[in-house]
């Protein structure tokens, strides 16, 4: 069984930066893809960033430029958020897709005004 956990969120300011980390219970490179979702109260789940096992990275248009997804060729996928909005406050959640689909249970984001 695949395990995914989520950490690094919190509370900030708007304007600041937060970093999240996914640790797998195995490597990330056994995945063909792995990625962040967010859902926000009231919104449907939505992809914020995903790398590919290749490396090839793809960004939601909301957080083009803001956010960077990154492996450590081990088992740990990061998000680096900056410039943060109110509106980045989501829970968000990480996400595997190998020969079934994995999710996290999400780390809380909170950006303030």
């Amino acid at each position: 069984q695949v395990q995914l956990m989520e950490s690094g969120g919190g509370l900030v300011q708007a304007g600041g930066s937060l970093r999240l980390s996914c640790a797998a219970s195995r490597s990330i490179f056994s995945f063909n893809a792995m990625g962040w979702y967010r859902q926000a109260p009231g919104k449907q789940r939505e992809l914020v960033a995903a790398i590919t096992s290749g490396g090839r990275t793809t960004y939601s248009d909301s957080v083009k430029g803001r956010f960077t997804i990154s492996g450590d060729n081990a088992k740990t996928v990061y998000l680096q958020m900056n410039s943060l909005k109110p509106e980045d406050t989501a829970v968000y959640i990480c996400h595997a897709d190998g020969t079934r689909e994995h999710w996290g249970q999400g780390t809380q984001v909170t950006v303030s005004s």
